[in-house]
């Protein structure tokens, strides 16, 4: 049996192939290119890497072009976690001394001793990996809009705080349409003070408003009107030409997430999980888009619903040592999957009268919010992960069933 480990950088790559016995039998240095690439594959190939016997190979990344070409056909793949190469080169050497070369054969040994231990890349299909992209890109450009609202409302709290009130009834804020294009219009509180009503209703109306234009044209005039503090003239206009720069990035990061939910959206509704995840209460696309591009699906990535739980980070973890006990929360788990986890718990509240009757109990036990929505989430992912295994769509009298649940509570 041959193992390969392969320490990758930017330009190039350092490869490395070791037997059962661990003796080194060849290594290499490949650039990270299609002619790199054939190096790698040939190479592998002269120690009898097959459709039906591939070589294994570890690798500190899951991502990219290399690993794109190593996932062809049935090979396995191993992304191992840094740290973890880091622990395996520290049982050979104390010196700490480290090397590139070194560090590939550090990965070709993990899986000579211990691939029972590591996990495989999940064998998803191209249309899974594709919305795993697109949805973590979304979610990205999310986070990234509401980093620059917040900086834009920083810097209006410095020279404008008109507009903060004037906006602060709206949903979303500063990332509406129309409050971005009435600090275009007006980047000043002096400019916005003198705003006619027409100019007002004509603003709104660019901002793609259709009803209640001249109530709202009248609020907003009386807004700007009202009598604020002022910055010296010169002053003001600078922060002003600061806050449409910093309007221009906002600009951007609203129209990239627009147009990322729209993909999200054409790609995972042709998923065929799309309908079970769907029925669930507290799922929308967007947010079943990312519980699939987390979860993946590849079946057999995890053998029973508590694989699911812990990477998830939903269920408890236990640390014992001597006398001492106790029950924590985990805190290595998928953050993103977590994040998602959160948002669908509270969701589902409205959505489920068995879910909100579920918090309702945690929190009755003495559970604060986030320990009741965790138990929650814990609760719902495992029902998922029962679905998509079964191909069921969710059942409200199953999942929250009202005998058990009085039982239980009587229990208790």
């Amino acid at each position: 049996m041959i193992y390969c480990g392969i320490d990758w950088a930017e330009r190039t790559h350092d490869v490395a192939l070791v037997d059962d016995a661990g003796t080194l039998v060849a290594k290499r240095h490949i650039t990270d290119d299609a002619a790199g690439y054939k190096l790698l594959l040939d190479l592998l190939t002269e120690y009898g890497d097959s459709e039906e016997n591939p070589i294994p190979v570890a690798i500190e990344t899951s991502r990219g072009l290399l690993v794109a070409v190593l996932r062809t056909g049935k090979r396995k793949v191993y992304a191992i976690n840094p740290m973890a190469a880091a622990r395996y080169r520290d049982r050979h050497s104390v010196s700490r001394k480290k090397s590139d070369p070194g560090d590939a054969l550090v990965l070709a040994n993990i899986l000579r001793t211990d691939m029972h231990a590591h996990r495989p890349l999940p064998e998803d299909s191209d249309l899974g990996r594709a919305i795993a992209v697109l949805a973590r890109a979304q979610q990205d450009s999310l986070w990234n809009r509401q980093q620059l609202a917040n900086q834009l409302r920083s810097l209006l709290r410095e020279y404008y705080p008109a507009a903060l009130d004037a906006f602060a009834t709206w949903t979303n804020g500063l990332c509406r349409p129309e409050a971005r294009e009435l600090l275009r219009a007006a980047p000043t509180p002096t400019r916005a003070a003198r705003l006619t009503r027409t100019q007002l209703q004509a603003a709104l109306k660019r901002a793609g408003r259709k009803r209640g234009i001249e109530a709202e044209a009248d609020r907003l005039r009386d807004v700007f009107r009202a009598e604020w503090a002022h910055q010296p003239p010169l002053i003001e206009e600078a922060l002003g030409k600061q806050m449409l720069a910093l309007l221009i990035q906002l600009e951007a990061a609203c129209t990239a997430a627009d147009q990322l939910a729209e993909a999200v959206e054409g790609a995972f509704l042709q998923h065929p999980d799309a309908e079970i995840l769907l029925s669930f209460p507290g799922l929308g696309i967007q947010l079943a888009a990312r519980i699939l591009a987390e979860m993946g699906d590849d079946r057999s990535r995890f053998a029973d619903a508590r694989g699911l739980k812990a990477y998830a980070g939903s269920s408890p973890i236990t640390r014992a040592s001597g006398k001492k006990s106790s029950i924590t929360r985990r805190w290595v788990k998928n953050d993103r999957l977590n994040h998602a986890g959160y948002l669908w718990a509270f969701a589902s509240l409205r959505a489920s009268t068995g879910a909100n009757a579920h918090y309702r109990r945690r929190r009755e036990r003495g559970d604060w919010h986030a320990a009741a929505q965790r138990n929650l989430f814990n609760r719902m992912i495992g029902q998922l992960y029962h679905c998509l295994q079964h191909r069921r769509r969710f059942d409200e009298s199953l999942a929250f069933p009202a005998s058990s649940e009085a039982t239980e509570a009587a229990a208790a």
